[in-house]
């Protein structure tokens, strides 16, 4: 396994997604705003995607695949045995899916009420579109949700690629919705953005369920029946479903703090933050962790102590040489990056300020989230699902006290702050906990990287600064010139924390070059 290469190929298949998402955020922003119908909309897609973070992507991620890896490499299984175990999977998980969401469609109302106290600021006109549009995006869960077991099956055997690529087809279906079939307003648009939310599940669906039957992993659907390994994973994937979805749950309570007791448009813009914060997370640390995760419950079974701590090792480093400068871009240019990408149509310069200040709170804590992604798979790969739930818990604990101190003086950078901060208290204890057990120890290789690439950073964070003066009026202008401008900005960025990396010697392109090309032996 080359981890580089593998990291590689979700991240640049990550990447072409992002591009995509940050069209779709643009032509939202143009179209829809930042007001009454988006603050709506995004509360009807949080509830699936916190769903999906818990019994879909991460508990999938986490839980099922070293249980069918393990069934690989058994001398008296190999791959049928695992793909057996596999519908013995989908034989439970169907009929809970499909009956867990027609009660979460019937009990809509409620749960949105729950999450907003009604929309204050909005009234009941708000809360009813809320409601409508949640009980068109869920199925979204449940769609996904199979989309996850026929992906955690393709990354076993080393397809990684085509589950990087599926959130793909979810930025295209909104995309040809916002441009072909949007309404005369803002609140016919987000209708029109919901339903696009499903079909490109059912899109994901069918181009996972092509591309297992193209590998030879097709799933047939059988009669459920709980044997001891079903047994075993339900056991493990619900704390791991829990330990995944931290960072939404902290998403959720500050998007509820929000729609409950900050002014319209506030909900909007710590969506539009988290997204561009989201971004380095999407291509890094869920590349990072999915490439490593297979080969680290490989190493970790077959008793190699030492690879998997090189292995964990390795990942950080790799995971720092991007997150580090992304940190400070974000942060340091956060006003620029969201004028040059959002600021048109129905998205104000004043909307541009309150999401630029939202995202350089969150950036803060984008390191932390990036160890995250690499910690957690230290658990996991030893079938401990339990310890990272008790720690994302008490993270979550931090982050609903730092929401409720914060939000009063800060309004919703506070919440953005607070959520930074709990991202740090999961990371911290993470790495505790490993180090403690004797699981991870930080080498000298990784000790020697940390400073260099900080040294690099801040290098690159001061360049931003000197020019700032000097771009930020560019970034208003056609969208051709915020286009390259925009991306004039951001290559003089990477020239000079490259450039300073290299020279202090954080890292040999050489080196990372042989690792991208390695073949699989």
């Amino acid at each position: 396994m080359s981890l580089v290469r593998n990291t590689a190929t979700i991240g640049g298949l990550t990447l072409i997604s992002r591009i995509a998402g940050f069209v779709r955020d643009m032509l939202m922003a143009q179209f829809v705003g930042a007001g009454f119908a988006n603050d709506a909309f995004l509360i009807a897609w949080r509830l699936p995607n916190l769903f999906r973070a818990l019994f879909a992507e991460g508990a999938f991620a986490s839980a099922f695949v070293p249980m069918f890896n393990r069934e690989v490499g058994r001398e008296d299984g190999g791959l049928p045995a695992a793909l057996d175990f596999a519908e013995q999977v989908l034989a439970i998980l169907f009929p809970i899916l499909l009956v867990f969401t027609i009660l979460m469609m019937a009990a809509t109302a409620p749960i949105v009420w729950a999450m907003t106290g009604g929309f204050p600021d909005g009234g009941p006109d708000k809360f009813a579109l809320a409601v409508s549009l949640t009980r068109i995006t869920f199925p979204y869960l449940a769609l996904i949700s199979l989309v996850s077991l026929l992906g955690g099956i393709l990354n076993s055997v080393d397809r990684f690629w085509v589950n990087a690529a599926a959130p793909i087809l979810l930025n295209i279906c909104m995309i040809v919705g916002l441009v072909f079939f949007r309404g005369a307003t803002p609140l016919e648009t987000a209708y029109t953005q919901a339903i696009s939310v499903t079909v490109s599940g059912v899109a994901q669906l069918a181009w996972l369920m092509w591309a297992c039957a193209r590998a030879g992993t097709s799933l047939r659907l059988r009669r459920p029946r709980i044997n001891p390994k079903v047994r075993q994973l339900l056991h493990i994937i619900w704390p791991a479903a829990l330990g995944a979805g931290a960072v939404q749950f902290n998403l959720l309570i500050s998007t509820s703090l929000a729609a409950r007791f900050l002014p319209q448009g506030a909900v909007s813009y710590l969506y539009y933050a988290d997204r561009l914060n989201q971004l380095p997370l999407g291509l890094i640390g869920i590349g990072v962790g999915t490439a490593m995760l297979p080969g680290l419950s490989r190493q970790i079974a077959g008793g190699d102590a030492g690879g998997a701590n090189t292995t964990q090792n390795r990942a950080i480093e790799l995971s720092l040489v991007l997150t580090l400068p992304a940190t400070a871009a974000l942060m340091v240019a956060a006003f620029p990056i969201i004028q040059a990408l959002l600021q048109h149509g129905a998205f104000t310069a004043g909307d541009t300020l309150a999401s630029a200040n939202a995202l350089a709170a969150f950036s803060l804590g984008l390191p932390a989230y990036i160890l995250i992604k690499v910690l957690v798979p230290g658990f996991h790969a030893r079938t401990d699902t339990r310890t990272p739930v008790r720690i994302a818990l008490v993270a979550m604990l931090a982050n609903l006290i730092g929401n409720l101190i914060l939000i009063w003086p800060l309004q919703h950078v506070g919440l953005a702050l607070s959520t930074a901060i709990s991202a740090w208290v999961n990371a911290g204890l993470l790495y505790a906990t490993l180090h403690r057990r004797g699981h991870f120890r930080i080498d000298e290789r990784l000790k020697r990287a940390l400073i260099r690439l900080t040294l690099a950073t801040v290098a690159m964070a001061a360049m931003l600064v000197a020019v700032s003066d000097w771009t930020t009026p560019h970034m208003t202008g056609p969208l051709v010139e915020r286009a390259l401008w925009l991306g004039g900005l951001m290559a003089a960025a990477g020239i000079v924390y490259f450039g300073a990396a290299i020279a202090l010697g954080a890292f040999r392109p050489a080196e990372l070059r042989a690792q991208l090309l390695r073949r699989r032996k």
